[in-house]
């Protein structure tokens, strides 16, 4: 495993052990009042001293600073602990219950981690402040490079099929939503070599499915994944052998737009990170 510590605001250290413990889904709603700050007992599941204390800027920016190092995604994870963090800490700072620069005693004393544990098939990201567990979530695990690598050989498993094989998987049953249109975006544009979405792709009828499906009445009325990537090959006008930096570009992509945080079992991003690894693996 390796992990992202940094006490203080200024330091960082790897260490093997993560932290143990369940957190709750943050929700803030009640504690969000301008007549007292929001405090880490409002939107985690932690105790003692850190529980009474309020959410402030230097805290949220740390921890924000530690995911983006582990994960690599280049910004805050949408509904993460750092996400969840800078919001509440924003709301202490407009009321003035604490200073833009301020910093929690206890993050102060204990730092922030984030540990990356590797398992087969899967890698568990647990985010911890002042030494309690704010956040843990699963993805699958990095494809490791090779050299040369079996993407660019011409029975490579392709980025498009492995979007072929979400639809007759199991996740083809699956309604479509935001996170699958992020993750087939950026799917398509790794195929195609295009930073822009191609009209009348595969992408833009995802994306059609997502905007249909938040506003359908009935769950039987939604747009299934299968109904839209099993017509992928008249609709992807390039493909390509799946790389590592595929899955991490569709990976990153897919997470950023769950506020579980998590990758869907048998989706998009496991689909192209699944084809990466076995055209990494080729003799």
């Amino acid at each position: 495993p390796r992990e992202q510590q940094l006490p203080r605001d200024q330091s960082s250290n790897t260490h093997t052990d993560m932290s143990q413990g369940q957190p709750r889904r943050p929700e803030g709603g009640e504690a969000m009042q301008a007549d007292r700050p929001i405090k880490y007992g409002d939107v985690f599941d932690v105790s003692g001293e850190l529980a009474a204390q309020p959410v402030a800027p230097r805290d949220a920016a740390m921890l924000q600073s530690a995911e983006n190092e582990v994960l690599g995604l280049g910004q805050t994870q949408k509904g993460g602990p750092a996400a969840v963090m800078q919001s509440a800490a924003t709301l202490n700072a407009r009321a003035g219950h604490v200073g833009r620069g301020q910093l929690t005693g206890p993050v102060a004393d204990a730092g922030v981690t984030v540990t990356e544990a590797d398992l087969p098939g899967r890698r568990v990201i647990t985010e911890s402040v002042a030494g309690q567990v704010v956040g843990r979530f699963v993805a699958p695990a990095p494809v490791t490079a090779t050299e040369p690598s079996g993407a660019l050989d011409q029975d490579a498993v392709t980025i498009g099929r492995a979007l072929e094989a979400v639809a007759a998987a199991g996740a083809g049953a699956k309604p479509v939503d935001q996170s699958d249109s992020a993750a087939v975006q950026a799917a398509e544009m790794r195929a195609t070599g295009s930073n822009l979405t191609v009209p009348g792709g595969i992408a833009a009828a995802v994306q059609a499915a997502a905007d249909q499906n938040e506003r359908a009445a009935r769950e039987e009325d939604k747009v299934k994944l299968r109904d839209v990537l099993s017509v992928r090959r008249s609709k992807l006008p390039a493909d390509k052998g799946a790389t590592r930096e595929d899955a991490e570009r569709v990976v990153s992509a897919e997470m950023r737009n769950k506020l579980d945080l998590t990758t869907t079992p048998g989706g998009v991003a496991e689909a192209v990170t699944t084809a990466a690894r076995l055209n990494q693996e080729r003799p």
